[in-house]
């Protein structure tokens, strides 16, 4: 955090922590959270990935093996059915905007103009369209070692949606069913991540 505060105001940082585990100064000074989900069946796919591809951090033998520790919640940053829950209790809270990572896939204009909004911007349509054009999965791909060094083309993987349909076997399709409908059906996040339109074969 010391190192943060050095940063030049207004500052952009990202990260992957509980509603929980943030500091108390961020509510304190009312400063504007921009939370980005998507599909947990798509998340866990690109989380695999990610474990296996990085060499310093722990990979899986298996699929089967990260999907049974994703599922009980013991993977890196923890559950992600805990981490939605929590924020589902600030989905209307007035400095916190949730957008959809699939939503950002099928209009990425529209996508950038909420966010632009929300941060107190009125981008005009051509800065719209330009950072639309430099801000697609496979421009920032081709950039990822300029804009995150070594770590970039593992977090640039493919970026497809439905792209779990590759590794699910039904069992473990009809298992993150039930876990959605026991952990997230009838909520507003819930709602809003569209399960049925993106994790149904």
């Amino acid at each position: 955090f010391k190192r943060m505060k050095q940063f030049p105001s207004p500052r952009i940082l990202a990260t992957h922590l509980h509603y929980d585990k943030l500091p108390g100064s961020i509510f304190k000074n009312k400063a504007k959270i921009l939370v980005i989900f998507r599909n947990p069946k798509d998340t866990a796919v690109s989380f695999f990935h990610f474990h296996n591809d990085v060499p310093d951090i722990p990979s899986y033998g298996s699929w089967d093996d990260f999907f049974r520790q994703f599922m009980k919640g013991q993977v890196s940053w923890g559950s992600y059915f805990d981490f939605a829950i929590n924020w589902n209790k600030h989905l209307d809270d007035e400095n916190v905007m949730f957008i959809l990572y699939e939503d950002l896939r099928e209009n990425l204009a529209t996508g950038i103009k909420r966010i632009a909004e929300f941060f107190g911007f009125s981008p005009s349509g051509e800065q719209i369209q330009t950072i639309s054009a430099r801000s697609t999965f496979h421009v920032m791909r081709a950039k990822s070692q300029e804009t995150h060094g070594a770590m970039g083309p593992f977090l640039f993987r493919k970026g497809e949606v439905g792209d779990w349909k590759n590794l699910f076997s039904e069992t473990q399709n009809q298992e993150m069913d039930e876990k959605f409908k026991e952990c997230l059906a009838g909520t507003a996040l819930g709602t809003k991540l569209k399960y049925n339109s993106y994790c149904q074969p």
